[in-house]
């Protein structure tokens, strides 16, 4: 059985995809969280040193970001690929504007603020499970603190276009996206399932940027689909 490795996207650990966990239980998981490094390149090529010879990929958000470089290192070694809730395309200019504020205030002992603030309002659609959810996502940020913040935001600030990238790849791949996600719409989940034609494009009701955790079930269910095919 090919082993999985899922990458969780910015400021997250392996509690992301803690439902899927449970599902894939049977099956051989990697979770690697992109918290050494402050660029794309490096955290892919730290991934892929610790990753088995042959496994299938998938990554949410940063996590997906960082899976198409490791498609543009290694596509040998990589069965297949779920790309969710991410951006094929290099940082645009006013996300990079933004992103050096946030980088000061996280710098200055405003990790908290940022998230509450900057952030977590943009990652959830409305639901009963709003607030918890939240909880957990910042939870999860500032276990992880400050200097991971910094490192990831520059890492996102520099990535490279992975378009063509993603053209070049024929292997099995699922697109996957919240119908409700502010940070990475649809027009930009299209054009991942433009450049792949062969891939499977989910759009999951009644989630934001993290189906993983709004709309568990759904999401595992399109990822065991991903598997099996």
């Amino acid at each position: 059985m090919t082993p999985f490795v899922l990458i969780p996207g910015m400021m997250c650990d392996w509690r992301l995809f803690g439902p899927q966990l449970a599902v894939l239980c049977r099956r051989p998981v990697a979770l690697v969280s992109p918290t050494e490094f402050d660029t794309i390149a490096e955290i892919a090529a730290s991934i892929l040193a610790v990753a088995p010879p042959r496994f299938a990929l998938a990554g949410l958000s940063m996590g997906g970001i960082v899976a198409m470089e490791m498609m543009a290192q290694a596509p040998g070694r990589i069965e297949r690929v779920a790309l969710l809730d991410t951006n094929a395309r290099a940082d645009m200019p006013e996300a990079q504007a933004r992103r050096k504020p946030q980088i000061a205030k996280a710098l200055a002992g405003e990790l908290r603020a940022v998230m509450r603030d900057e952030m977590k309002p943009n990652y959830l659609s409305d639901g009963p499970r709003r607030q918890p959810i939240l909880d957990l996502c910042m939870d999860m940020a500032l276990g992880l603190g400050a200097d991971v913040f910094v490192r990831q935001s520059r890492a996102l600030a520099t990535r490279p276009d992975q378009q063509a990238t993603l053209a070049a790849w024929h292997g099995p791949a699922l697109i996957l996206m919240g119908a409700d996600d502010r940070l990475c719409p649809r027009d930009r989940h299209e054009l991942m399932h433009r450049l792949m034609p062969q891939s499977r494009f989910v759009v999951t009701g009644g989630a934001g940027h993290l189906p993983t955790l709004e709309q568990p079930d759904a999401v595992s269910a399109a990822l065991l689909e991903w598997l099996a095919s």
